[in-house]
């Protein structure tokens, strides 16, 4: 699955066990370490007569790569596999802390308590003075797709075209916008801009037009990487994963519909409309 329709490593584990794929204890690796998403096999694809299969990016949501796997257990007892730059050693609360890049020289991005199951979001804001508020320090994590990362795409893409009947979905990053579980920017060493989840919240009516013109430049970001992406993909890619953003709790909305029209749906329409003219 997608970051959006992806089941937790322990559901996934038992589901392997339970259709005979897996003897109990047997590993599962763990693709999205931040809502602790398992992989889903081939041989479980199969099982499930799924017809969908997700295109692995470059990088996980927090910015290293799932490479270099190692052993760990979760709190719930099920046996995964995470990659390197995974922090498994606890803190003295018995809470796990993960970083930025993988680099524990800068404060921790996020926490998982002891007992939990996936990890939060640690907010690092830097004091916020709006005479100075600048839209570019809210882009900072977006930007052209490097020549590596649509090596990756590339590479990756072929393998699942090639080799497997399903029909691919890709998310290519940036195309989100106000991406509750993003703007954190758990990825990021040192986040700027508006960063804190409630401040952000408030922001998109008390700084409305601030958020506009982020917006407005993280679409012509994003327009110019479905360029390259396209590229490099080609017509392999049967479908793309362009928004997760919550604009909705439990009890009721976050963003009225008019609000909506305002604040959001010029710029996913123009990455939308960009996607039906120009690919197939």
């Amino acid at each position: 699955g997608t970051f959006c329709s992806g089941a937790h490593v322990s559901v996934i584990a038992q589901l392997r066990q339970a259709l005979g794929l897996d003897k109990p204890g047997e590993p599962v690796k763990v693709f999205d370490p931040y809502q602790m998403l398992g992989v889903v096999e081939a041989d479980l694809q199969d099982a499930l007569e799924l017809d969908v299969v997700n295109l692995p990016g470059p990088k996980n949501f927090f910015g290293f790569e799932n490479t270099n796997w190692k052993r760990w257990t979760t709190f719930d007892g099920t046996n995964v596999l995470v990659p390197e730059k995974f922090n498994t050693n606890p803190e003295p609360d018995g809470s796990i802390l993960q970083y930025p890049q993988g680099d524990r020289s800068v404060p921790a991005s996020a926490k998982m308590p002891k007992g939990g199951f996936f990890f939060d979001a640690i907010v690092r804001q830097e004091p916020i003075d709006d005479s100075k508020l600048d839209p570019a320090d809210n882009l900072q994590e977006f930007g052209p797709i490097s020549d590596e990362d649509l090596e990756v795409y590339r590479q990756q893409a072929d393998e699942l075209y090639t080799n497997t009947n399903l029909a691919i979905v890709a998310g290519f990053g940036g195309t989100a916008f106000g991406d509750i579980a993003l703007v954190p920017a758990p990825f990021l060493k040192h986040p700027k801009g508006i960063r804190d989840i409630e401040e952000w919240y408030i922001s998109t009516v008390t700084r409305r037009e601030y958020i506009k013109e982020v917006f407005a430049r993280q679409a012509d970001i994003a327009v110019e990487n479905l360029k390259l992406a396209y590229q490099a993909v080609a017509d392999k890619i049967h479908c793309v994963w362009m928004d997760g953003a919550d604009l909705a709790s439990q009890n009721s909305l976050f963003c009225s519909p008019d609000g909506y029209r305002e604040l959001y749906l010029p710029y996913a329409k123009k990455l939308n409309d960009w996607i039906h003219k120009n690919t197939k």
